[in-house]
């Protein structure tokens, strides 16, 4: 993220940048809102409500009222330097007095602060050097993001001559150690400006590309912080895996025990349910009835073989022979219950799904 005060020079880097003309630039104030100028496959621009379909993030800053009509997207196709692994906001410049901004720009640029992973600081030597209102964001900005603010004297060859430089260098790094959070010791603010810009008559070094060393390291370390943020993600993918896979074979065992439980519940179930309906068949059925549709060799068969039931359901007393029947079925159905209670098994992964899990550990 650019700020500074209007015309510090924060569109003309982007463009020498991304060695294109994406972004207006002039003494007039000509960024009033933010732009986020962002490498793509096409040139396209994207005004406010595209621009937060294509940046999500940026859903929380519709918090700040009449913002979605100040915001904006540049895609262009550039390749140079390091600009594909990076979005560039400008911001609105900033000035004092009665400018009047249409939405909270202070809040704003603190949101964006928050978000970003390099804060560029502009200081023009001509006009504004000194605002307020960029020295008052930057105080507040280096509360929570000081490792990411960077401070720059930009156009520096407009400075006049190397002593003038240092005046203006002076007067800003005197006004920024007056505040507090700014009064650090190894103060760093290189001098810069557009080459294809400079001043003729007034050389100066210039620093620009210091810029690009700290992009890059930025882009290094953020992408060092990302790779750092997938090997923890990794080992913890993996050790969910090992635990989803420990959890299955549990389940596997409980299901095998639900299993053998409903299995043996049912059988005892419908053995008791067969029992007392070959008691009920054969104690109305006679041999000779049974003769009359089999032969008398299997009839002797089946009264033989169901003897002991019957022998069993002899000894019952007949007055107890309706509370025996109904003990019998009310344990038949505690039988079925019990099936049902303890036969409830648990979710299997399934043998693609374990397969995958296997291959990825």
């Amino acid at each position: 993220m650019l700020i500074g005060n209007h015309s510090a020079g924060k569109s003309s880097f982007i463009n020498w940048y991304i060695e294109e003309t994406i972004q207006r630039t002039g003494v007039a104030i000509e960024t009033q809102g933010f732009t986020l100028v962002t490498s793509g496959k096409r040139r396209d621009t994207l005004t406010g409500t595209a621009t937060i379909h294509f940046y999500p993030v940026l859903k929380e800053l519709l918090s700040t009222d009449k913002i979605l009509d100040y915001i904006a997207t540049e895609v262009t196709t550039s390749k140079q330097k390091k600009f594909p692994l990076i979005t560039f906001i400008d911001t609105p410049g900033l000035v004092d007095g009665e400018m009047l901004y249409p939405f909270d720009v202070d809040q704003a640029i603190e949101w964006m602060g928050h978000k970003c992973d390099l804060i560029f600081v502009f200081f023009d030597p001509i006009g504004q050097a000194l605002c307020k209102r960029t020295l008052n964001i930057v105080e507040h900005l280096n509360k929570f993001a000081g490792e990411k603010i960077r401070f720059y004297l930009s156009k520096a060859d407009t400075a006049g001559t190397e002593t003038d430089r240092q005046k203006v260098m002076m007067q800003v790094v005197q006004e920024l150690c007056k505040r507090p959070g700014l009064n650090k010791t190894g103060f760093n603010m290189p001098t810069i400006y557009i080459p294809s810009l400079a001043n003729e008559k007034q050389r100066c070094v210039n620093q620009i590309e210091d810029v690009c060393s700290d992009i890059d390291k930025s882009i290094a370390h953020t992408l060092q912080s990302i790779l750092n943020t997938l090997d923890k993600d990794c080992d913890t993918i993996v050790e969910k895996i090992d635990v989803t896979l420990a959890e299955d074979t549990v389940n596997g065992k409980h299901n095998v025990k639900a299993y053998t439980w409903w299995l043996l519940f049912q059988t005892l179930g419908y053995g008791m349910l067969l029992l007392l309906l070959t008691q009920f068949v054969f104690s109305i059925l006679s041999p000779n009835m049974l003769n009359a549709v089999t032969d008398e060799q299997t009839t002797k068969l089946v009264f033989e073989t169901i003897q002991p039931v019957r022998q069993l359901f002899a000894l019952i007393p007949e007055e107890n022979k309706y509370f025996v029947f109904g003990a019998i079925f009310g344990i038949n159905l505690l039988f079925f219950l019990l099936a049902k209670i303890l036969s409830r098994t648990k979710p299997r992964l399934t043998s693609r799904v374990k397969e995958a899990s296997y291959s990825t550990t």
